[in-house]
């Protein structure tokens, strides 16, 4: 599976998001796109639509598990998608911006 570290990723780089709703307004990355994985499979067009189509999609979740199977299915679909490797919890510990709904400072649920 092909992981990227926090550390590593490019201000700006494409996020996707595939943490549940309460776990995104609690708090996360500005500017990511979500989709919960649980919803993926019939939101997948919105990411087709929304992702750069020359560029990387970086997916994400709490720990990194749910956001690996996601960009394993990508990576099956012929797109460039890595995991995030520790996920959220990682890039809050890395001193990474954290947003709730409303822009304020989120944190990790």
């Amino acid at each position: 599976m092909p992981t990227v570290e926090v550390g590593d990723l490019a201000d700006g780089a494409f996020l996707l998001d595939v943490r549940e709703d309460d776990e995104w307004q609690a708090g996360h990355a500005a500017g990511a796109l979500h989709i919960p994985i649980s919803e993926f499979v019939a939101r997948y067009g919105e990411l087709t639509e929304t992702a750069p189509q020359d560029g990387r999609i970086h997916v994400i979740c709490r720990s990194g598990s749910r956001s690996a199977q996601v960009a394993m299915y990508l990576v099956q679909q012929g797109i460039d998608a890595v995991n995030v490797d520790g996920g959220m919890q990682v890039w809050a510990a890395t001193g990474r911006p954290v947003v709730d709904d409303k822009g304020q400072p989120g944190f990790v649920l």
